[in-house]
């Protein structure tokens, strides 16, 4: 039986750290633009200027990178959205969410799809390890939601018996449906009926003015 070689560690210099970033950033364009299939390691190496040998010097192999280039995404999508999910203190700032997402899908014209959909969608029937990373993801994300809606419980926007956690998810698979849907379609109909829909939904969940 094999043994698979340990990760390597962390680059532990300033110069090392943006190496093996310059690496991770230009894997995520590639792979984002062409799939971890149709991305090969000298195109990476192309991409990010560096040699093959730097590259196997801070990745043990092209699952380890596919790995950090999930986390990449993930980190990007959750720097993005963070600080809004975060200061949800009502249905309009949920609106407001929505907007930012559908307006980042229309720049593109709906092409592209989520950079962590393109990844599970390739990557989760036959790479256990990157469908675990990607589920990790998801759930990092689907906790976001959640925390803001939370708040919005907490504040007395919405009723204290409202499942936050169920409508978090709601509304995780009405972003990745939709841009499916807005990929192939290229237009963001679909994504924004989605996120309406499931916004609607939690609109009725609100507390009734006295």
């Amino acid at each position: 039986m094999s043994v698979r070689a340990a990760p390597p560690e962390a680059p532990s210099t300033r110069k090392g750290r943006a190496t093996r970033e310059r690496v991770i950033t230009a894997a995520a364009d590639l792979m984002y633009r062409h799939g971890v299939a149709g991305t090969s390691t000298p195109a990476v190496r192309d991409a990010a200027g560096v040699s093959s040998s730097q590259i196997y010097h801070y990745f043990t192999d092209k699952d380890d990178l596919t790995r950090a280039v999930i986390a990449f995404q993930t980190e990007t999508i959750l720097s993005n959205q963070a600080p809004l999910l975060a200061t949800l203190d009502g249905v309009e700032a949920l609106r407001s969410w929505r907007d930012v997402v559908v307006d980042a899908a229309r720049q593109q014209n709906g092409a592209g799809g989520c950079p962590l959909g393109s990844l599970s969608s390739e990557l989760s029937d036959d790479h256990p390890g990157a469908r675990d990373a990607l589920a990790a993801s998801f759930m990092a994300w689907s906790e976001a939601i959640r925390a803001g809606l939370e708040a919005m419980i907490d504040n007395g926007t919405l009723r204290p018996e409202t499942d936050a956690a169920t409508l978090s998810l709601a509304l995780l698979a009405a972003v990745q449906g939709g841009l499916v849907l807005a990929q192939a379609q290229h237009t963001t109909d679909a994504l924004e009926a989605a996120l309406d829909a499931v916004i609607a939904h939690i609109h009725d969940h609100a507390v009734l003015p006295a």
